[in-house]
């Protein structure tokens, strides 16, 4: 099968330090419609989790209510580095230490699903653990090692 058989699914955990209605995240918050925007109108972007307040921070992750979960599917690995590490997402993303926890354990998670395909949270949880339990391989991998799709 080719890659175009596959998109790449991301699932980003984090752990808050402060609730989101804090002023402390405050201008994580008021970036989170413009990076979002900003992420739909990238090369190669397919879709991302959100409930009907326009982002995923309402969605439970682990049953654990400082996680909150930023999921999506790309074209491919090119995509998604293209768009993590240009624009505000970047500047966001140098401030992360402002406004979440470091953890220890993986909390970031790529996949291969078959194009088309929309990851649930179950699936996207299963992944992480996956990840943390077995380092990466092709059922859950990283940024630093990456697997082709396989069928």
């Amino acid at each position: 099968m080719t890659t175009a058989a596959y998109e790449l699914a991301q699932v980003n955990l984090a752990r808050l330090k402060f609730p989101l209605d804090s002023p402390e995240l405050k201008d994580f918050v008021d970036h989170l419609d413009p990076v979002n925007a900003d992420a739909e109108a990238a090369g190669g972007f397919v879709w991302r989790l959100q409930s009907d307040g326009g982002d995923a921070t309402d969605i439970p992750v682990f049953g654990d209510e400082w996680l909150i979960v930023n999921m999506s599917v790309w074209r491919d690995t090119d995509a998604l580095v293209a768009f993590m590490y240009q624009g505000r997402h970047r500047e966001m993303l140098a401030r992360r230490r402002e406004w979440f926890e470091k953890v220890a354990e993986a909390m970031t998670a790529l996949w291969w699903v078959p194009a088309g395909h929309r990851p649930t949270v179950e699936e996207a949880e299963a992944r992480v653990l996956h990840l943390r339990t077995n380092g990466p391989t092709p059922q859950a991998f990283t940024l630093r090692t990456t697997f082709p799709p396989s069928p």
